[in-house]
């Protein structure tokens, strides 16, 4: 029990098995609120006392294990885990729109902290799809539980994840959505130089079909990736602060178009 379920902590584990594991309570329910059901649950016997409801809800065909709090502390990269995890399809992760307008376009994010609050704002934002450059494995252990579960909602599309292969597979993908008309806006540092001049993100016209790059923590957007940007928008704040947190910056860009679509006028 203790190495299977730590080799599904592993992204090619998980591909092997088909199967994705989610760790605590919270991720079991929102696998159930969008209509999704585990094929296995393991808990301990103190926690399915506490959950009768959500053992309830749970299918005839799913099968469950009684562990020990030992035993799954053991399979867990839970810290501390709070009595359950839960084994669900690979199949049953949302598939990319066939019409889509809005692209949330992250470059080689380290943090999954960092990458699971980026998840949950495009969630939140109405973010149609994804795409990720390489970076940390949005399906471990510890970007699913920052993301609460964003990414059984959020269609996404992992380039790589080799770095090389992701910004050549990144740089093709982003030329064609150019090619289709969409405007594919870099976030730069206010005082950032190139052959785009970035403009304060509330100048832009958010309701065009719109695919929005971000940059790695560190090193900011790959020169290669900022290339194939047809704008460039900026956050400005106090000199005070070199830069923003990416997850932070994020917040204000993605949902000043949600606001856009929404029919806020533009200011």
């Amino acid at each position: 029990m203790v190495k299977r379920l730590r080799t599904l902590s592993s992204r090619v584990g998980r591909q092997e098995a088909g199967l994705l594991l989610l760790e605590g309570t919270h991720l079991l329910q929102e696998l159930l609120v969008m209509g999704g059901q585990p094929t296995e649950v393991i808990a301990t016997e103190a926690w399915l006392d506490r959950h009768t409801d959500l053992v309830q809800a749970l299918d005839a065909s799913v099968v469950g294990r009684r562990v020990t709090e030992e035993v799954l502390g053991a399979a867990l990269t839970t810290v501390t885990p709070d009595g359950v995890a839960c084994l669900c399809r690979l199949s049953l992760l949302p598939e990319p729109p066939k019409t889509c307008d809005f692209w949330l376009v992250l470059d080689r994010i380290q943090d999954p902290g960092n990458l699971g609050s980026l998840l949950r704002t495009a969630l939140a934002a109405d973010v149609q799809s994804v795409w990720m450059g390489s970076g940390v494995d949005p399906l471990g252990g510890k970007a699913l539980r920052a993301s609460a579960g964003a990414l059984l909602q959020l269609p996404h599309h992992r380039f790589g994840p080799e770095e090389k292969q992701a910004i050549d597979d990144l740089d093709q993908a982003l030329r064609r959505l150019v090619d289709q008309g969409i405007q594919v806006v870099a976030t730069l540092v206010p005082d950032a130089t190139g052959p785009l001049r970035p403009i304060p993100y509330w100048e832009l016209d958010w309701s065009k079909p719109t695919a929005l790059v971000l940059g790695n923590e560190g090193a900011g957007l790959h020169p290669r990736l900022q290339a194939c940007c047809t704008h460039a928008v900026t956050l400005p704040h106090g000199s005070r602060v070199e830069s923003l947190n990416v997850a932070a910056a994020a917040v204000p860009l993605l949902l000043e178009r949600r606001r856009a679509r929404m029919g806020g006028t533009q200011q």
